[in-house]
Protein backbone atom coordinates (compact mmCIF):
# COMPACT_ATOMS: atom_id res chain seq x y z
CA UNK A 1 0.00 0.00 0.00
CA UNK A 2 3.05 2.38 0.80
CA UNK A 3 4.69 1.61 -2.40
CA UNK A 4 1.22 2.57 -4.19
CA UNK A 5 1.52 5.69 -2.60
CA UNK A 6 4.59 6.26 -3.55
CA UNK A 7 3.86 5.66 -7.12
CA UNK A 8 0.64 7.86 -6.85
CA UNK A 9 3.29 10.98 -6.35
CA UNK A 10 5.14 9.94 -8.81
CA UNK A 11 2.23 10.11 -11.89
CA UNK A 12 2.40 14.03 -12.53
CA UNK A 13 -1.20 14.28 -12.74
CA UNK A 14 -1.93 12.37 -10.08
CA UNK A 15 0.20 14.20 -8.00
CA UNK A 16 -0.93 17.31 -8.89
CA UNK A 17 -4.81 15.95 -8.00
CA UNK A 18 -2.97 15.26 -4.50
CA UNK A 19 -1.47 18.16 -3.84
CA UNK A 20 -4.66 20.24 -4.54
CA UNK A 21 -6.42 18.36 -2.53
CA UNK A 22 -3.96 18.77 0.65
CA UNK A 23 -4.07 22.23 -0.39
CA UNK A 24 -7.70 22.98 -0.14
CA UNK A 25 -7.78 21.02 3.09
CA UNK A 26 -5.22 23.35 4.86
CA UNK A 27 -7.41 26.19 3.92
CA UNK A 28 -10.52 24.52 5.21
CA UNK A 29 -8.68 24.01 8.14
CA UNK A 30 -7.03 27.60 8.46
CA UNK A 31 -10.53 29.01 8.43
CA UNK A 32 -11.95 26.80 11.11
CA UNK A 33 -9.23 28.71 13.34
CA UNK A 34 -9.95 32.38 12.73
CA UNK A 35 -12.80 33.63 14.67
CA UNK A 36 -16.21 35.49 13.67
CA UNK A 37 -15.77 39.26 14.10
CA UNK A 38 -17.58 40.05 17.51
CA UNK A 39 -16.65 37.14 19.49
CA UNK A 40 -14.64 37.93 22.48
CA UNK A 41 -11.53 34.84 21.81
CA UNK A 42 -10.53 35.41 25.70
CA UNK A 43 -13.84 34.05 26.89
CA UNK A 44 -14.02 31.43 24.19
CA UNK A 45 -10.87 29.91 24.95
CA UNK A 46 -12.29 30.28 29.19
CA UNK A 47 -15.89 28.11 28.35
CA UNK A 48 -13.72 25.70 26.03
CA UNK A 49 -11.44 24.83 29.41
CA UNK A 50 -14.51 24.13 31.49
CA UNK A 51 -14.88 20.68 32.15
CA UNK A 52 -18.74 20.96 30.69
CA UNK A 53 -17.79 23.00 27.76
CA UNK A 54 -18.68 19.61 25.09
CA UNK A 55 -20.80 20.55 22.88
CA UNK A 56 -24.07 19.33 24.20
CA UNK A 57 -27.10 19.85 22.08
CA UNK A 58 -24.45 21.10 19.03
CA UNK A 59 -22.16 18.21 19.18
CA UNK A 60 -22.95 16.59 16.01
CA UNK A 61 -22.59 20.67 14.50
CA UNK A 62 -19.00 20.78 16.16
CA UNK A 63 -18.48 17.31 15.03
CA UNK A 64 -19.00 17.97 11.65
CA UNK A 65 -17.33 21.77 11.78
CA UNK A 66 -13.93 19.53 13.36
CA UNK A 67 -14.95 21.92 16.02
CA UNK A 68 -15.15 25.27 14.07
CA UNK A 69 -19.12 25.97 16.24
CA UNK A 70 -17.27 25.80 19.63
CA UNK A 71 -14.92 28.32 18.69
CA UNK A 72 -17.09 29.96 16.78
CA UNK A 73 -14.97 30.98 13.78
CA UNK A 74 -16.05 31.81 10.27
CA UNK A 75 -16.49 28.28 9.50
CA UNK A 76 -18.59 27.32 12.48
CA UNK A 77 -21.53 26.01 10.65
CA UNK A 78 -19.17 23.69 8.78
CA UNK A 79 -20.47 21.70 5.63
CA UNK A 80 -23.85 20.47 8.02
CA UNK A 81 -26.12 23.05 6.01
CA UNK A 82 -24.97 21.46 2.69
CA UNK A 83 -25.51 17.64 3.97
CA UNK A 84 -28.89 18.95 5.32
CA UNK A 85 -30.06 20.17 1.89
CA UNK A 86 -28.75 17.42 -0.23
CA UNK A 87 -30.82 15.50 1.97
CA UNK A 88 -34.21 17.24 1.51
CA UNK A 89 -33.49 17.41 -2.05
CA UNK A 90 -33.27 13.79 -2.33
CA UNK A 91 -36.31 13.41 -0.59
CA UNK A 92 -38.22 16.01 -2.38
CA UNK A 93 -37.05 14.30 -5.58
CA UNK A 94 -38.99 11.24 -4.89
CA UNK A 95 -42.48 13.49 -3.68
CA UNK A 96 -42.28 16.24 -6.48
CA UNK A 97 -42.21 14.77 -9.75
CA UNK A 98 -40.53 17.86 -11.71
CA UNK A 99 -37.41 17.05 -9.49
CA UNK A 100 -37.96 13.58 -10.68
CA UNK A 101 -38.33 14.68 -14.05
CA UNK A 102 -34.90 16.54 -13.92
CA UNK A 103 -33.40 13.32 -12.09
CA UNK A 104 -34.35 11.17 -15.68
CA UNK A 105 -32.65 14.31 -17.79
CA UNK A 106 -29.74 13.15 -16.65
CA UNK A 107 -26.06 15.65 -16.50
CA UNK A 108 -28.18 18.74 -17.23
CA UNK A 109 -30.88 17.82 -14.97
CA UNK A 110 -28.64 16.84 -12.40
CA UNK A 111 -27.23 20.38 -12.63
CA UNK A 112 -29.97 22.12 -11.83
CA UNK A 113 -30.80 20.15 -8.91
CA UNK A 114 -27.00 21.03 -7.40
CA UNK A 115 -28.07 24.91 -8.36
CA UNK A 116 -31.43 24.09 -6.09
CA UNK A 117 -29.14 22.44 -3.75
CA UNK A 118 -26.20 25.46 -3.54
CA UNK A 119 -29.38 28.35 -3.14
CA UNK A 120 -30.88 25.94 -0.35
CA UNK A 121 -27.45 25.73 1.37
CA UNK A 122 -27.39 29.17 1.72
CA UNK A 123 -30.97 29.68 3.08
CA UNK A 124 -30.29 27.39 5.85
CA UNK A 125 -26.68 28.76 6.63
CA UNK A 126 -28.37 31.89 7.48
CA UNK A 127 -31.02 30.14 9.69
CA UNK A 128 -28.15 27.99 11.62
CA UNK A 129 -26.36 31.03 11.83
CA UNK A 130 -29.08 33.25 13.83
CA UNK A 131 -29.52 29.78 15.62
CA UNK A 132 -25.99 29.72 16.76
CA UNK A 133 -25.38 33.38 17.12
CA UNK A 134 -28.82 33.11 19.61
CA UNK A 135 -27.12 30.40 21.20
CA UNK A 136 -23.73 32.37 22.03
CA UNK A 137 -25.65 35.75 23.37
CA UNK A 138 -28.21 33.80 25.59
CA UNK A 139 -25.16 31.33 27.07
CA UNK A 140 -27.09 28.11 25.56
CA UNK A 141 -23.84 27.40 23.48
CA UNK A 142 -21.26 26.95 26.64
CA UNK A 143 -23.87 26.37 29.57
CA UNK A 144 -22.19 26.08 33.23
CA UNK A 145 -19.86 28.88 31.63
CA UNK A 146 -19.31 31.69 33.86
CA UNK A 147 -18.91 34.18 31.04
CA UNK A 148 -20.96 32.41 29.02
CA UNK A 149 -23.13 35.21 28.48
CA UNK A 150 -20.42 37.42 27.66
CA UNK A 151 -18.53 35.36 24.74
CA UNK A 152 -20.42 38.16 22.68
CA UNK A 153 -19.36 41.45 24.46
CA UNK A 154 -21.90 43.60 22.51
CA UNK A 155 -25.19 41.78 21.46
CA UNK A 156 -26.26 44.26 19.02
CA UNK A 157 -28.50 44.31 15.91
CA UNK A 158 -25.31 45.16 13.59
CA UNK A 159 -23.32 42.69 15.69
CA UNK A 160 -25.55 40.23 15.03
CA UNK A 161 -26.09 40.73 11.63
CA UNK A 162 -21.98 40.91 10.66
CA UNK A 163 -21.97 37.46 12.87
CA UNK A 164 -24.90 36.11 10.54
CA UNK A 165 -23.65 37.29 7.15
CA UNK A 166 -20.01 36.01 7.95
CA UNK A 167 -20.89 32.58 8.93
CA UNK A 168 -23.06 31.91 5.97
CA UNK A 169 -20.36 33.70 3.58
CA UNK A 170 -18.32 30.65 5.09
CA UNK A 171 -20.58 28.15 4.19
CA UNK A 172 -20.72 29.00 0.98
CA UNK A 173 -16.85 29.29 0.98
CA UNK A 174 -16.70 25.33 2.36
CA UNK A 175 -19.46 24.24 -0.62
CA UNK A 176 -16.67 26.35 -2.84
CA UNK A 177 -13.71 24.52 -1.94
CA UNK A 178 -15.60 21.07 -1.91
CA UNK A 179 -16.81 21.46 -5.24
CA UNK A 180 -13.23 22.67 -6.74
CA UNK A 181 -12.00 18.80 -4.80
CA UNK A 182 -14.69 17.46 -6.92
CA UNK A 183 -13.50 18.76 -9.95
CA UNK A 184 -9.73 19.19 -9.94
CA UNK A 185 -8.59 17.21 -6.66
CA UNK A 186 -9.04 13.32 -5.78
CA UNK A 187 -12.51 12.28 -4.13
CA UNK A 188 -15.86 14.02 -3.59
CA UNK A 189 -14.52 17.16 -2.45
CA UNK A 190 -17.65 17.37 0.55
CA UNK A 191 -16.79 14.13 1.69
CA UNK A 192 -13.19 14.76 2.07
CA UNK A 193 -13.67 18.05 3.76
CA UNK A 194 -16.09 16.25 6.21
CA UNK A 195 -13.50 13.37 6.79
CA UNK A 196 -11.56 16.50 7.78
CA UNK A 197 -13.45 18.09 10.25
CA UNK A 198 -14.11 14.83 11.97
CA UNK A 199 -10.46 13.60 11.93
CA UNK A 200 -8.85 16.57 13.15
CA UNK A 201 -11.42 16.35 16.82
CA UNK A 202 -9.55 12.80 17.53
CA UNK A 203 -6.04 13.50 18.95
CA UNK A 204 -8.18 16.00 21.20
CA UNK A 205 -10.54 13.63 22.31
CA UNK A 206 -8.06 10.98 22.22
CA UNK A 207 -5.80 12.82 24.92
CA UNK A 208 -8.65 14.41 27.32
CA UNK A 209 -9.67 10.62 27.65
CA UNK A 210 -6.20 10.14 28.78
CA UNK A 211 -6.06 13.00 31.05
CA UNK A 212 -9.16 11.99 32.74
CA UNK A 213 -8.22 8.79 33.38
CA UNK A 214 -7.40 6.95 36.53
CA UNK A 215 -5.48 4.06 35.71
CA UNK A 216 -1.36 3.75 34.72
CA UNK A 217 -2.01 7.98 34.70
CA UNK A 218 -4.95 7.19 32.03
CA UNK A 219 -2.87 5.08 29.52
CA UNK A 220 -4.97 2.12 30.62
CA UNK A 221 -7.85 3.70 29.28
CA UNK A 222 -6.52 6.01 26.18
CA UNK A 223 -4.72 2.33 24.35
CA UNK A 224 -8.02 1.05 25.55
CA UNK A 225 -10.15 3.28 23.46
CA UNK A 226 -7.83 2.92 20.14
CA UNK A 227 -8.07 -0.73 20.54
CA UNK A 228 -11.26 -1.18 20.46
CA UNK A 229 -11.45 2.04 17.57
CA UNK A 230 -9.37 -0.28 15.74
CA UNK A 231 -11.31 -3.03 16.16
CA UNK A 232 -15.18 -0.60 15.43
CA UNK A 233 -13.18 0.11 12.28
CA UNK A 234 -12.65 -3.51 11.00
CA UNK A 235 -16.18 -4.50 11.74
CA UNK A 236 -17.42 -1.17 9.57
CA UNK A 237 -15.07 -2.12 6.61
CA UNK A 238 -16.41 -5.48 6.82
CA UNK A 239 -19.81 -4.60 6.85
CA UNK A 240 -19.66 -1.65 3.93
CA UNK A 241 -18.06 -4.02 1.83
CA UNK A 242 -20.82 -6.97 2.06
CA UNK A 243 -23.59 -7.24 -0.69
CA UNK A 244 -26.23 -9.32 -1.87
CA UNK A 245 -25.63 -10.27 -5.88
CA UNK A 246 -28.63 -10.61 -7.24
CA UNK A 247 -27.57 -12.63 -10.82
CA UNK A 248 -28.71 -11.27 -13.84
CA UNK A 249 -29.13 -12.41 -16.98
CA UNK A 250 -29.46 -10.71 -20.67
CA UNK A 251 -31.06 -12.76 -23.40
CA UNK A 252 -29.38 -13.10 -26.41
CA UNK A 253 -30.59 -10.78 -29.25
CA UNK A 254 -30.15 -11.24 -33.41
CA UNK A 255 -29.93 -8.03 -34.94
CA UNK A 256 -29.25 -8.31 -39.02
CA UNK A 257 -26.14 -10.61 -38.74
CA UNK A 258 -24.92 -9.07 -35.08
CA UNK A 259 -25.61 -10.96 -31.89
CA UNK A 260 -26.43 -8.51 -28.78
CA UNK A 261 -26.54 -9.40 -25.17
CA UNK A 262 -26.44 -13.02 -23.88
CA UNK A 263 -24.19 -11.62 -21.13
CA UNK A 264 -24.34 -12.64 -16.89
CA UNK A 265 -23.83 -9.69 -14.23
CA UNK A 266 -25.78 -8.95 -11.12
CA UNK A 267 -27.43 -6.42 -9.13
CA UNK A 268 -25.13 -5.20 -5.42
CA UNK A 269 -27.22 -4.48 -2.77
CA UNK A 270 -25.34 -3.63 -0.23
CA UNK A 271 -26.05 -4.71 3.25
CA UNK A 272 -25.99 -0.97 4.89
CA UNK A 273 -27.42 0.01 1.47
CA UNK A 274 -28.56 3.42 3.62
CA UNK A 275 -25.04 4.37 4.92
CA UNK A 276 -24.74 7.01 7.20
CA UNK A 277 -27.66 8.97 6.59
CA UNK A 278 -30.35 7.36 8.95
CA UNK A 279 -27.69 8.17 11.55
CA UNK A 280 -27.63 11.96 11.12
CA UNK A 281 -31.71 11.93 10.63
CA UNK A 282 -32.12 10.35 13.84
CA UNK A 283 -29.58 12.46 16.05
CA UNK A 284 -31.01 15.84 14.44
CA UNK A 285 -34.39 15.03 15.24
CA UNK A 286 -33.80 13.79 19.14
CA UNK A 287 -32.22 17.25 19.20
CA UNK A 288 -35.43 19.33 18.14
CA UNK A 289 -37.12 18.05 21.13
CA UNK A 290 -34.48 19.18 23.51
CA UNK A 291 -33.30 22.48 21.69
CA UNK A 292 -37.67 23.63 21.84
CA UNK A 293 -37.51 23.19 25.90
CA UNK A 294 -34.08 24.87 25.93
CA UNK A 295 -35.28 27.98 24.28
CA UNK A 296 -38.29 28.19 25.35
CA UNK A 297 -37.74 28.40 29.07
CA UNK A 298 -40.95 27.21 30.08
CA UNK A 299 -40.82 25.32 33.57
CA UNK A 300 -44.10 23.18 32.21
CA UNK A 301 -44.24 19.18 32.81
CA UNK A 302 -43.57 18.73 29.39
CA UNK A 303 -40.29 20.31 28.91
CA UNK A 304 -39.04 18.93 32.44
CA UNK A 305 -39.92 15.47 31.14
CA UNK A 306 -37.98 16.23 28.05
CA UNK A 307 -34.96 18.15 29.77
CA UNK A 308 -34.80 14.91 31.76
CA UNK A 309 -35.02 12.39 29.20
CA UNK A 310 -33.69 13.89 26.11
CA UNK A 311 -30.43 15.97 27.21
CA UNK A 312 -28.23 13.35 28.53
CA UNK A 313 -27.21 10.50 25.61
CA UNK A 314 -26.94 7.79 28.17
CA UNK A 315 -30.50 8.01 29.75
CA UNK A 316 -32.54 4.90 28.56
CA UNK A 317 -35.56 6.76 26.95
CA UNK A 318 -32.76 8.69 24.49
CA UNK A 319 -31.15 5.21 23.64
CA UNK A 320 -34.47 3.44 22.83
CA UNK A 321 -35.86 5.99 20.74
CA UNK A 322 -32.60 6.70 19.49
CA UNK A 323 -32.27 3.22 18.08
CA UNK A 324 -35.47 2.34 17.12
CA UNK A 325 -35.29 5.83 14.81
CA UNK A 326 -31.90 4.66 13.73
CA UNK A 327 -34.38 1.28 12.20
CA UNK A 328 -36.84 3.37 10.82
CA UNK A 329 -35.08 5.64 9.03
CA UNK A 330 -32.39 2.66 7.92
CA UNK A 331 -35.58 1.04 5.88
CA UNK A 332 -37.52 4.37 5.04
CA UNK A 333 -34.22 6.00 3.18
CA UNK A 334 -33.60 2.37 1.43
CA UNK A 335 -37.48 2.18 0.32
CA UNK A 336 -36.81 6.01 -1.24
CA UNK A 337 -33.60 5.66 -3.00
CA UNK A 338 -33.93 1.71 -4.17
CA UNK A 339 -37.35 1.43 -6.46
CA UNK A 340 -37.65 -2.36 -7.12
CA UNK A 341 -40.19 -1.20 -9.84
CA UNK A 342 -37.99 0.58 -11.64
CA UNK A 343 -35.33 -1.50 -11.74
CA UNK A 344 -37.71 -4.77 -13.34
CA UNK A 345 -38.50 -2.31 -15.73
CA UNK A 346 -35.50 -1.70 -16.80
CA UNK A 347 -34.09 -5.11 -16.90
CA UNK A 348 -37.07 -6.18 -19.00
CA UNK A 349 -36.40 -3.31 -21.17
CA UNK A 350 -33.14 -4.83 -22.53
CA UNK A 351 -34.10 -8.25 -21.88
CA UNK A 352 -32.67 -9.49 -18.96
CA UNK A 353 -34.53 -11.39 -16.63
CA UNK A 354 -33.14 -13.09 -12.68
CA UNK A 355 -32.87 -16.81 -13.24
CA UNK A 356 -35.94 -18.74 -12.09
CA UNK A 357 -37.89 -15.36 -11.88
CA UNK A 358 -40.55 -14.19 -14.24
CA UNK A 359 -39.58 -10.58 -15.63
CA UNK A 360 -41.69 -7.87 -14.86
CA UNK A 361 -43.89 -7.48 -11.59
CA UNK A 362 -42.26 -11.16 -9.59
CA UNK A 363 -38.99 -9.74 -10.23
CA UNK A 364 -39.82 -6.11 -8.64
CA UNK A 365 -41.20 -8.45 -5.32
CA UNK A 366 -38.55 -10.60 -5.37
CA UNK A 367 -36.20 -7.38 -5.45
CA UNK A 368 -38.55 -5.93 -2.36
CA UNK A 369 -38.19 -9.11 -0.39
CA UNK A 370 -34.18 -9.66 -0.74
CA UNK A 371 -33.89 -5.72 -0.16
CA UNK A 372 -35.95 -5.80 3.13
CA UNK A 373 -34.13 -8.85 4.40
CA UNK A 374 -30.76 -7.51 4.18
CA UNK A 375 -31.40 -3.89 5.46
CA UNK A 376 -32.94 -5.90 8.79
CA UNK A 377 -29.26 -6.37 9.67
CA UNK A 378 -28.10 -3.29 8.28
CA UNK A 379 -30.17 -1.43 10.43
CA UNK A 380 -29.76 -3.51 13.39
CA UNK A 381 -26.17 -2.78 13.05
CA UNK A 382 -26.18 0.43 12.40
CA UNK A 383 -28.15 0.88 15.84
CA UNK A 384 -25.66 -0.85 17.92
CA UNK A 385 -22.63 1.31 16.16
CA UNK A 386 -24.12 4.60 16.98
CA UNK A 387 -24.22 3.83 20.21
CA UNK A 388 -20.77 3.39 21.42
CA UNK A 389 -20.77 6.85 22.50
CA UNK A 390 -23.09 5.93 24.77
CA UNK A 391 -20.97 2.94 26.40
CA UNK A 392 -17.81 5.55 26.27
CA UNK A 393 -20.14 7.92 28.33
CA UNK A 394 -20.61 5.26 31.32
CA UNK A 395 -17.43 3.73 31.23
CA UNK A 396 -14.71 6.35 30.63
CA UNK A 397 -16.48 9.25 31.01
CA UNK A 398 -16.04 10.51 27.59
CA UNK A 399 -17.60 13.45 26.16
CA UNK A 400 -20.38 13.45 23.18
CA UNK A 401 -17.84 14.29 21.19
CA UNK A 402 -16.50 10.68 21.79
CA UNK A 403 -13.78 9.66 18.82
CA UNK A 404 -14.42 6.46 18.07
CA UNK A 405 -18.49 7.56 17.99
CA UNK A 406 -20.84 5.47 15.58
CA UNK A 407 -21.32 8.45 12.93
CA UNK A 408 -17.34 9.54 12.91
CA UNK A 409 -16.37 6.23 11.90
CA UNK A 410 -19.00 5.36 9.26
CA UNK A 411 -18.11 8.55 7.38
CA UNK A 412 -14.27 8.18 7.51
CA UNK A 413 -14.15 4.70 6.75
CA UNK A 414 -17.13 5.36 4.22
CA UNK A 415 -14.84 8.32 2.98
CA UNK A 416 -11.63 6.34 3.07
CA UNK A 417 -13.05 3.38 1.24
CA UNK A 418 -14.14 5.12 -1.75
CA UNK A 419 -11.31 7.83 -2.15
CA UNK A 420 -8.87 4.65 -1.87
CA UNK A 421 -10.66 3.28 -4.64
CA UNK A 422 -10.63 6.38 -7.13
CA UNK A 423 -6.74 6.22 -6.48
CA UNK A 424 -6.74 2.57 -7.16
CA UNK A 425 -8.81 3.15 -10.57
CA UNK A 426 -6.49 5.75 -12.04
CA UNK A 427 -3.47 3.70 -10.96
CA UNK A 428 -4.66 0.57 -12.77
CA UNK A 429 -4.80 2.89 -15.63
CA UNK A 430 -1.66 3.52 -15.73
CA UNK A 431 -0.73 -0.37 -15.10
CA UNK A 432 0.15 0.16 -11.34
CA UNK A 433 -0.84 -2.45 -8.95
CA UNK A 434 -3.51 -1.12 -6.88
CA UNK A 435 -3.97 -0.76 -3.43
CA UNK A 436 -5.91 -3.57 -2.65
CA UNK A 437 -4.15 -6.65 -4.43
Amino acid sequence: MLTAFARAFKTPDLRKKLLFTLGIVLVYRLGSQIPVPGVSYTNVDICMKQAGANGGLFGLVNMFSGGALLQITIFALGIMPYITASIILQLLTVVIPKLEALKKEGQSGQGKITQYTRYLTVGLAVMQGAGVVAAVQSGALFQGCPVASQVIPDPSIFTTITMVITMTAGTALVMWLGELVTDRGIGNGMSILMFVGIAATFPGALWQIKLSGKLADGWIEFFTVIVVGLAMVALVVFVEQAQRRIPVQYAKRMIGRRSYGGTSTYIPLKVNQAGVIPVIFASSLLYIPALVAQFSGSQAGWATWIAANFTKGDHPVYIVAYFLLIVFFAFFYVAISFNPEEVADNMKKYGGFIPGIRAGRPTAEYLSYVLNRITWPGSLYLGLIALVPTVALVLFKANQNFPFGGTSILIIVGVGLETVKQIESQLQQRNYEGFLR
